[in-house]
């Protein structure tokens, strides 16, 4: 193994919790689908108190906007002091932090072993030594069966190899390499899970009928992370202040920017870009499996967005509401008592004329 694998290695441990997760999860269904979409389920269960807390931190920074606004007006153009000011600030009330950019960080992370599982289930699901696989694919390399970008890392090429060559597979299954027992379905709804919809397209451009379907993984993965920033950005904390007071800035370009987003803000937002444009790219030059991911992950965020808007952010808007109107009311009878004595005072100048 050379050195890039030994690096590698470093992650092994991470890649065999999630081959065992994996395995159990097929031994239970019977359906490699099935196994992927359970497993995503369990991730993103496991990242919801992690969007809880990111969503408490929210709730907390839009509390705080009124004090961010006059730590903007004290400290004027110095924004190093500014930023010194409003980090004191979000830590004393347990606020800002990493949680709003910590999740989409996860998120990315933890795309490496879930490729590995989806481009390795001979390794990860079928239990093969890499010593055999990695002879497997000398073989199937000698022989023309794969290219030459078929790796121990990435073995889908070994795979189709093994399932379109019976020559090929009877060789193996002699050698001992593969028992047919180690031969697993990977279909899922009709399609075969390992298929690359980029390479599948780049071999058949001219036969769309032969890749028309596996567009449909990539189509869907863009459309639901469409509808999951456009989510976040609606159901934010503030987000009705925030689209008046832009609509207010465009009338009057002179209180446009008075108060910066802070680092955190912009870090998210940049995430929140960079995510679907990832997912958009590895759907297609990943196996189908890595879609399928990406669709059921994208389900369960819009699902706990909606939870977490639900639990938190409505009580915590339609409370900030009843206070708004509450302090209108005071200041109104407050208004008509000064109005009420200013007549008093006035009528009785009067009657002593």
């Amino acid at each position: 193994m050379n050195d890039y694998y030994m690096m590698l290695g470093i992650l092994d441990p991470l890649y065999a919790l999630f081959g065992w997760l994996v395995r159990v999860l097929y031994g239970f269904f019977g359906n490699y689908g099935l196994a992927i979409i359970a497993l995503t389920i369990i991730i993103r269960g496991v990242l919801i108190p992690l969007n809880v807390s990111s969503q408490k931190s929210m709730l907390k920074m839009q509390a705080l906007s009124g004090k961010q606004a006059e730590l903007q007006r004290k400290y004027g153009d110095d924004k190093e002091k500014y930023q010194e000011a409003l980090m004191e600030l979000q830590k004393e009330n347990g606020a800002g932090g990493l949680s709003g950019c910590l999740l989409p960080i996860i998120q990315i992370f933890l795309i490496w072993p879930i490729y590995r599982i989806v481009s390795g289930p001979l390794v990860y699901l079928s239990q093969i030594s890499k010593d055999s696989v990695q002879q497997m694919i000398d073989r199937a390399s000698a022989s023309d069966l794969v290219t030459k970008t078929t790796t121990l890392v990435n073995h889908i090429g070994l795979i189709q190899a093994l399932n379109n060559n019976a020559d090929f597979l009877k060789t193996c299954v002699d050698k001992g390499l593969i028992s047919m027992s180690q031969m697993i379905d990977l279909h899922f709804l009709g399609l075969d899970l390992t298929l690359v919809p980029w390479n599948v397209i780049k071999e058949n451009l001219l036969q769309p009928q032969k890749y028309i379907l596996l567009l449909i993984f990539p189509l869907i993965v863009l459309g639901i992370n469409i509808l999951q920033m456009q989510l976040t950005k609606i159901l934010k904390p503030g987000y009705k202040e925030e689209k008046i007071a832009k609509e207010r800035a465009k009338e009057n370009p002179a209180k446009a920017g008075q108060v910066p987003e802070n680092q955190a803000e912009s870090t998210m937002k940049m995430m929140n870009w960079m995510m679907p444009l990832v997912m958009l790219y590895t759907t297609f030059i990943l196996p189908l499996a890595m879609g399928l991911y990406w669709i059921v992950g994208g389900i369960m965020a819009i699902i706990t967005q909606l939870i977490t808007y639900y639990l938190f952010t409505k009580p915590y808007e339609q409370k900030k509401a009843e206070v708004e109107l509450r302090k209108e009311q005071v200041f109104k009878k407050k208004a008509l008592a000064a109005a009420d004595a200013g007549s008093s005072n006035k009528s009785g100048k009067n009657k002593k004329k």
